[in-house]
């Protein structure tokens, strides 16, 4: 079992720039695919982006397609999101989470296996 842990949120204005970090422990990523999703007040937890097992796949959300990037250093047990071009819409909860299922990279959270406790980033106008 892995357990993930995130930092790297917090506070920033609006088109300013964040990187989120997600740790792992109990387990190397390596075994994973990984993801990032988000979830703002009162609504569903949403699709943020995912990086297959050996890096060379990614596939993000349509809402931050262009502007965030997910890459990973199994060396540092750790993945990676940048966000630029941060918008007050892209405030939420992010997390992180891991997928046993690594033939090709799934959107829907009910597919990943294990998550993180979360961390906030809040974008002002």
């Amino acid at each position: 079992q892995v357990q993930l842990v995130e930092s790297g949120g917090g506070l920033v204005q609006a088109g300013g720039s964040l990187r989120l970090s997600c740790v792992a422990s109990g387990r190397t990523l390596s075994s994973y695919t990984m993801g990032w999703f988000r979830q703002a007040p009162g609504k569903d937890r949403e699709f943020v982006a995912a990086i297959s097992v050996s890096g060379s796949t990614t596939y993000y959300g349509d809402n931050v397609k262009g502007r965030f990037t997910i890459s990973r250093d199994d060396a540092k047990n750790t993945v990676y999101l940048q966000m630029n071009s941060l918008k007050p819409e892209d405030t939420a909860v992010y997390y992180c989470a891991a997928d046993t299922y690594i033939i090709r990279i799934r959107t829907r959270d009910v597919a990943y296996d294990y998550w993180g406790q979360g961390t906030q980033v809040t974008v002002s106008s």
